[in-house]
């Protein structure tokens, strides 16, 4: 297996990551069967991969074999937003039996976490999605981790989501706040639960805390203990 190192640059934010834990609790409650969870929103940039890669990362942290697996053929980012500097191959070189399998998986510097990169942009990513292949990929890698968490397209724009979710165990939907409507959320919801794959839940996304009146008054009860915590752990440190 290659290794592979990924630098997170973004900023830490405490209730960001709590809402992440949360979320990783939930599912966990979901039952053990299931263990191939999709994400997918409505539109690009409502943050479906950030949220994709801190839940894979937070699942290896308590000790869950996790993989984050980029089926994002079309436009991927990873390797651009996580700085990953090795050259290797992805899932669309796999698919159309460019490599091999022990040359797709790659061993990151997070705890319990590999990742599948999507590869180069294919000709035709709904069809190498609908392959046996995929099929057969999803079965052999749900046996070895706990989790297999997969990042998929925005399902109210293109197919791709909908024939990976076929295959799936569960699908999240991630929605940004304040700019989708009610109309297509409940659109791409239906397009998922007709795929026949079962919608564990919707993730609201970037939430302004401070006009949120529940979220403000979280903040103004908790920020102020969070900062002095932080100043303590520095405090240790130094």
């Amino acid at each position: 297996m290659k290794k592979v190192s990924m630098k997170d640059v973004r900023k830490p934010d405490y209730f960001y990551s709590e809402a992440i834990k949360t979320l990783r609790t939930n599912l966990q409650f979901s039952g053990s069967k299931i263990k191939s969870i999709l994400l997918t929103s409505c539109y690009p940039n409502e943050g479906k991969s950030d949220i994709a890669f801190s839940l894979s990362k937070e699942m290896g942290d308590i000790g869950k074999k996790t993989l984050l697996l980029d089926a994002d053929i079309r436009k991927s980012t990873y390797m651009s937003r996580f700085r990953v500097e090795e050259k290797i191959g992805g899932l669309s070189q796999y698919l159309s039996g460019q490599i091999e399998i022990q040359d797709l998986i790659c061993q990151t510097n997070y705890q319990d976490m590999d990742i599948i990169f999507a590869g180069r942009s294919a000709p035709n990513p709904s069809g190498l999605l609908g392959s046996e292949m995929f099929v057969n990929l999803l079965e052999k890698v749900r046996e070895v981790y706990d989790y297999v968490i997969i990042d998929t397209p925005p399902i109210s724009t293109i197919i791709d989501a909908a024939v990976v979710a076929e295959h799936a165990d569960g699908a999240i939907l991630v929605i940004e706040a304040e700019t989708v409507s009610h109309k297509v959320a409940a659109r791409a919801l239906e397009q998922l639960r007709m795929s026949g794959c079962e919608v564990l839940g919707a993730v609201l996304n970037k939430v302004d805390t401070k006009k949120d009146k529940y979220y403000n008054h979280y903040y103004s009860r908790y920020g102020s203990y969070y900062r002095r915590n932080q100043e303590t752990i520095q405090d240790t440190k130094e």
